[in-house]
């Protein structure tokens, strides 16, 4: 059967060059990083350390704020609890929008440690009210804070006007968290010049492993922050235990590869994204796409979202998947819940929710137009 991959926000395809290189890391490179007395964890002590170089080179950071993780969710972890334990953060703004692994770990926060929460003011659209957020910002002025907002949504793909947050962060003494797992390996991004004090980063949303991912510290945070494992104090002292050397080495290749290509990449899914928009138009009268998916400018060009019309219910996912078809209703952390709590968050219709299901269609650099057709040829089936 023709298949149809488009939920590579999920995750993406590990690419054949990076296949390589874990390969052969997996099979010549022996040693402990940890264990410098001889030539074999020298050599892969040499291997954590190129990896971490390149990495930082190519998000414009340096190699020391670079501490690598399990993935995006541990990244997020460690940000947000950290801040709380190390740097005394008492008060968290965040929106509805974010990832389960930040609104699940705020709410623990908040409980366990009498953290105050504030959530930004959305609307239908997504959009955050930046007027809301510097209320708040200005009743909490005396609390420590810490603002946690995703760069790019992983289900409704709406981009986060950063320099207006950063902005705001600045003007209140706040601390700035992004999560950037969508974003890092997909679109460039400058730590020179964006004034994030934490991001967040997993290797399989750009053609990497599983299992592997890095947070950004910006330096003069760093050395606050207390140890989030304790052992053999490895990665700064911040995350004990031995690297994961063959996981690191292919995400520094994906991300080498993907940085090397942006501009080829990225014009190819915006042409993929606007031949999706035109083709779903033909066959859905008054199609409403979710968020700013549809928008070019004010979205990533991998992510497009919207309501299909349908009573099939959950269903659905299924029925398309039996026709080669591989798309989500959102995040795979939600995937129990019958509906996204991105999408609950904007909209508030009840009826247009049971009448229709979400769709989130995620593109990557290896899909073509003959995926689009794939997609649009089942839904028409599936509509009759």
């Amino acid at each position: 059967m023709t298949r149809a991959y488009l939920d590579n926000a999920a995750s993406t395809p590990i690419r054949d060059e990076v296949v390589k290189v874990i390969t052969h890391t997996l099979k010549y490179s022996l040693g402990n990083p940890s264990s410098v007395q001889h030539s074999y964890g020298r050599e892969a002590r040499s291997i954590l350390e190129e990896s971490r170089i390149c990495i930082a080179k190519n998000i414009k950071a340096s190699p020391s704020e670079i501490i690598f993780t399990s993935g995006g969710t541990e990244a997020n972890n460690l940000v947000l609890r950290s801040s709380v334990l190390d740097l005394g953060i008492r008060h968290i703004i965040t929106s509805q929008l974010e990832h389960p692994s930040v609104l699940q770990t705020i709410i623990y926060l908040s409980v366990r440690y009498k953290i105050s929460v504030d959530f930004i003011s959305i609307n239908e659209k997504g959009i955050l009210d930046f007027n809301n957020m510097e209320e708040i910002l200005k009743k909490n002025v005396y609390k420590k804070t810490l603002v946690s907002l995703m760069y790019a949504n992983n289900e409704i793909g709406n981009l986060l006007e950063v320099d207006q947050v950063i902005f705001l962060c600045k003007k209140y003494n706040a601390y700035f968290h992004s999560d950037t797992i969508q974003v890092i390996g997909n679109i460039p991004i400058n730590m020179e010049k964006l004034n994030f004090d934490f991001a967040t980063a997993s290797a399989h949303k750009f053609y990497g492993p599983k299992g592997i991912g890095f947070v950004f510290i910006r330096n003069n945070i760093l050395k606050k922050i207390k140890p989030f494992i304790t052992g053999g104090g490895q990665e700064n002292g911040i995350r004990s235990g031995t690297e994961n050397i063959h996981g690191i080495a292919g995400l520094s290749e994906a991300l080498r590869l993907s940085c090397c290509n942006f501009a080829s990449y990225i014009k190819k899914m915006q042409y993929l994204k606007s031949y999706c928009i035109s083709e779903l138009q033909k066959i859905i009268p008054n199609i409403i796409f979710n968020g700013l998916s549809s928008h070019p400018e004010k979205s990533i060009p991998s992510i497009l979202n919207f309501l299909y019309p349908t009573k099939k219910d959950h269903l659905l996912y299924f029925h398309l998947d039996l026709m080669g078809v591989s798309v989500s209703k959102g995040s795979s952390c939600n995937s129990k819940k019958k509906r996204s709590h991105v999408i609950q968050s904007i909209i508030t219709d009840r009826c247009l929710l049971n009448k229709t299901m979400p769709i989130r269609i995620s593109f990557g650099i290896f899909n073509e137009k003959k995926d689009i057709d794939l997609l649009v040829k089942a839904l028409q089936k599936i509509g009759k």
